[in-house]
């Protein structure tokens, strides 16, 4: 079994999630009480917050690429960025250490191309809906189609990740509103909708639409577990 290495702390809410999918995956895959190896690296998300919001991409990727550094160093076998959004300094992390980065962007457009969706939504903070370094991947490696929500509801998507799902408030009037944004991508010719932040999947849920969701916390945590275990099996 290979060991994960986990940058975590973006927030810790979804961190915890990747934590417990791992460990349930694992659990299913190799039964008994087998659990996954990981050594998980957590940073102060106050910080990261507030560079995110100066646009010091620069020093975030720094941050980030030391916190890999350490990984690297307590010898786990691979990396997992356990958020969408900071996904944006991929390639700074993946520069600063030899082993592997497994990028959520991958591992979440092969499942859609598996599935054999082509036109999909993106929902997530406003970094990640309104830049390229996600989008653009998986339009370019992937030949996926995404579309995103309108301007306002762009704003209401990211205030309410940052100013609730990210402290934990799971509040019944934002669900409705991701609702109501997830039945207006489908109704635009969305296949299927990617839930890209890792908090999404904590107030939306498959029951509450009829597309289907991709939420990228979970597809993270199962490639991790099918990149750890594939020497097993």
């Amino acid at each position: 079994m290979k060991t994960i290495g986990i940058i975590g702390g973006m927030s810790w809410e979804s961190s915890a999630l990747y934590y417990k999918n791992i460990n349930e995956l694992t659990k299913q895959k190799l039964g008994g009480l087998h659990s996954a190896k990981i050594v998980l690296s957590s940073v102060d998300f106050a910080e990261i917050e507030r560079l995110q919001h100066q646009g010091d991409w620069l020093q975030l990727g720094e941050i980030l690429a030391a916190e890999a550094k350490r990984l690297e160093q307590a010898q786990v076998d691979f990396i997992l960025i356990a958020t969408n959004t900071m996904h944006k300094v991929a390639d700074v992390v993946q520069n600063a250490v030899k082993i592997p980065l497994l990028h959520i962007a991958d591992a979440t457009a092969k499942e859609l191309v598996k599935q054999k969706h082509q036109k999909v939504g993106f929902i997530g903070t406003r970094y990640s809906m309104e830049e390229d370094f996600y989008i653009k991947r998986l339009e370019e490696q992937y030949g996926l189609e995404v579309i995103t929500p309108s301007e306002q509801d762009r704003d209401d998507i990211h205030r309410i990740i940052y100013e609730e799902l990210c402290l934990g408030k799971i509040l019944p009037e934002s669900r409705e509103i991701y609702i109501d944004i997830v039945n207006q991508l489908q109704a635009a010719g969305a296949e299927a909708v990617i839930e890209g932040c890792t908090e999404i999947t904590l107030l939306l849920k498959q029951k509450h639409v009829t597309v289907p969701l991709f939420d990228t916390t979970y597809i993270h945590a199962k490639a991790a577990v099918d990149e750890a275990l594939k020497t097993l099996f």
